[in-house]
């Protein structure tokens, strides 16, 4: 019969422990980092929120041009009865009766309206023109729906471009790495080779020691690399809310060439969302000079009452059911200063001018500059390409010549160093040239067409 040994698993649970995180790392390509940013992350909820809010609002604006229906019940309590008497009725003719009316008062005289006032009624105000405050209204909230869509935008343009930072800053952590792993590789093969050689007196104590230097400082490279990499794989993880560390499956690339840049121009300043925000908020500027002017004019509006409960007195018993009508009412002195609020709503319109006018200045700057990094980063992945091939030709050649003794040790650790940059700075350069893509494909809206660069014009790079 088996037994259970509670010491095993006092030592197998550090094992475990220790196993590393990446052994639970989740494969994901960029399209789907993309789709779960768009669907977990808390900053484009809140835009997303913003936007639901603007649209209620805009919904409510509509339901101004309806009428006002209120239920209204009301009790009064007076401090007596309202009675009149023949007497009263009499004296306020222009000849009174005197004491002949008097003497009927006893018998005569009814009660207007109790002490004790119960009413109960519907009531309705239904304006019929406003001086077109009200269609005023309704339009700037329109604007407001509008700029909220257009910053929501505007947040994921800017997200995708994130997410293009992190994504690919991962997969150039994993080249760095890669390369480090290489360059520590081959140090350790010239060090065993060095050791070998100063045992058969072929090499002096200082060239050994120059190989294994080397090899030491290669070590601690692929370390930092590996640092590196970790820390990337869990902001990325983090940005897109991963349940496991993310472990990006898509590669970086380049393109043989991109359209001309002022396809990338006219986009921009046609579609870019930053401008829509300030055609919305000219709008609403607009908006806002339609209202005042609207309080200059007359508010024509209809009413009605319908009574739902009197007191069962002389007055109650003969005040009409119901009643309809039509009122006027025309400002002669406002407080708000109308006109001053005029003016600041036209010089909110030319400010927005001046806003569009430098915000398309910079945008074409910004196409411009990001267009020419990209060729940039273009040209020297490309340049490199013969570098690559010469500082590899070149380690074989060291090695040769140092087991012939023609080289030395750092000749040795100099070529695998030279290659080493070489293959960073090409994967930098490649690094490069993606993000400046995603940018200019966000700024001109063209977030969509990644997929295309990326598969099927893309050269991957390895």
């Amino acid at each position: 019969m088996h037994r259970f040994k509670p010491h095993l698993a006092i030592f197998t649970l550090p094992l475990l422990l220790l196993i590393p995180t990446t052994s639970w790392a989740q494969s994901v390509t960029f399209y789907q980092a993309w789709q779960s940013l768009l669907n977990n992350n808390d900053g484009l909820a809140a835009e997303r929120a913003s936007v639901e809010q603007a649209e209620y609002k805009q919904q409510a604006a509509g339901a101004m041009n309806l009428p006002s229906i209120t239920l209204s019940g009301n009790y009064t309590r007076l401090d007596n009865d309202v009675d009149v008497s023949p007497s009263d009725l009499l004296d306020s003719t222009q000849r009174g009766a005197g004491s002949l009316a008097k003497a009927f008062d006893g018998r005569l005289t009814s009660t207007l309206v109790e002490k004790d006032v119960f009413t109960s009624s519907i009531r309705a105000i239904w304006p019929i023109f406003t001086g077109g405050r009200i269609s005023a209204a309704q339009d700037i909230a329109k604007a407001k729906s509008e700029e909220a869509k257009y910053l929501l935008e505007m947040k994921q343009q800017g997200k995708f471009e994130d997410l293009s930072k992190y994504y690919f800053g991962v997969v150039l952590s994993q080249q760095v790495l890669a390369t480090r792993q290489e360059v520590e590789q081959g140090l350790k093969e010239h060090f065993d080779h060095a050791v070998k050689m100063q045992e058969q007196g072929q090499i002096a104590r200082v060239q050994r020691l120059q190989a294994e230097t080397a090899y030491h400082k290669a070590q601690v490279d692929t370390k930092k690399a590996q640092r590196d990499l970790e820390i990337a794989q869990m902001a990325l993880t983090n940005l897109i809310k991963a349940p496991a560390l993310a472990e990006p499956s898509t590669h970086l690339f380049i393109n043989e060439s991109l359209p001309p840049m002022q396809a990338f121009m006219d986009k921009t300043l046609q579609s870019y969302p930053g401008l829509s925000i300030l055609d919305a908020k000219e709008k609403q500027a607009s908006g806002l000079v339609d209202v005042e002017k609207g309080k200059y004019y007359p508010e024509v509006y209809l009413y009605g009452n319908y009574n739902l409960y009197q007191d069962d007195t002389l007055v109650g018993d003969n005040t009409p059911d119901w009643l309809v009508g039509v009122g006027v009412s025309i400002p002669l002195l406002d407080t708000s200063g109308r006109s001053e609020k005029v003016s600041v709503a036209h010089s909110a319109i030319k400010q927005v001018g001046y806003l569009r006018a430098q915000a398309k200045q910079d945008l074409s700057l910004l196409v411009e500059k990001t267009y020419r990094e990209a060729n940039q980063a273009l040209e020297e992945y490309n340049g490199l390409a013969s570098s690559v091939s010469m500082a590899s030709e070149n380690i074989s050649l060291q090695k040769k010549a140092f087991s012939q003794g023609l080289a030395t040790s750092l000749d040795v650790v100099d070529a695998e160093m030279y290659l080493n940059s070489i293959k960073t700075q090409r994967s930098a350069a490649a690094y490069q040239y993606v993000l400046s893509l995603s940018r200019l494909l966000a700024l001109s809206g063209e977030v969509d067409s990644f997929n295309q660069y990326q598969q099927y014009q893309g050269l991957e790079v390895q």
